[in-house]
């Protein structure tokens, strides 16, 4: 069994079921749980420090995002993810971003919001000049990547693309930075980072010029590097283990 770990920082009044949901992703994605697994709720509420009504909640609504399935009689199985799998995913996240970009581009964004995205990008431009092969950027690539591309979702000014990204990206394969954590171990990497870099550009300046046509294929092309990254970290076993999830993938050839 796993080992007790503290909950995942949330705000003081976020819920228990919030907080189960957090613990229960946090141990599948660390491969606690192996795929086809099933999870015990007693357990799981002794290690999380929660009651069982809130686990039970958590895990149908990991089930409903896709983490978990439904056992047979009862309970859930941690569920295991193809590559077609986690490709689909992905080409499904670049699909909405795309979207996002296009609203950008027709309804138009503030200066203050291009101004934000410039700024990050410009973040992000130091730290890739800065950088050298080995990983240590990467944690902060990371972060302003993830920023950029929230960024990117608030400029469409659309809850509904919002809320079908956040259930898309709530797998551990589809999200923008999925794979940056183990990129370090890529020969390339750091050149794979430029290229999405120079996208980024692209994506702003087509924004700011209110092209819609030229905004939603370069994310949709974009959101692709994912897929090529996916590729070559399937040929580097070192690499692969660095990725969230990266125990739930059924490679091929293989369970």
């Amino acid at each position: 069994m796993a080992t007790p770990v503290p909950l995942a920082p949330l705000a003081r009044d976020a819920s228990q079921t919030d907080r189960a949901v957090l613990g229960i992703r946090d141990l599948v994605l660390r491969g606690e749980f192996k795929a086809g697994e099933r999870l015990p709720e007693l357990a799981l509420a002794e290690l999380l420090g929660v009651s069982r009504t809130p686990i039970r909640a958590a895990l149908q609504k990991l089930a409903e995002e896709g983490l978990l399935e439904p056992a047979t009689s009862t309970g859930y199985l941690v569920r295991s993810f193809s590559d077609n799998d986690i490709f689909d995913a992905i080409e499904v996240r670049g699909t909405i971003e795309g979207l996002a970009a296009r609203l950008a581009a027709e309804r138009g964004v503030s200066k203050l919001v291009l101004d934000e995205m410039r700024d990050t990008l410009a973040q992000i431009d130091s730290t890739l000049t800065k950088a050298s092969p080995g990983g240590a950027h990467l944690s902060r690539y990371s972060a302003l990547n993830g920023r950029f591309h929230a960024l990117l979702l608030d400029a469409s000014g659309s809850a509904m693309v919002a809320r079908a990204l956040a259930r898309v990206t709530s797998l551990p394969f589809a999200a923008a930075d999925a794979f940056v954590a183990g990129q370090g171990e890529i020969p390339g990497s750091l050149e794979i980072l430029r290229v999405a870099q120079l996208q980024h550009h692209e994506i702003v300046d087509a924004i700011e010029a209110r092209s819609s046509a030229r905004a939603e294929p370069l994310v949709r092309e974009h959101a692709r590097n994912a897929r090529k990254n996916l590729e070559l970290a399937l040929r580097n076993g070192d690499a692969m283990k660095r990725f969230p999830g990266a125990p739930l993938i059924r490679r091929r050839g293989g369970a």
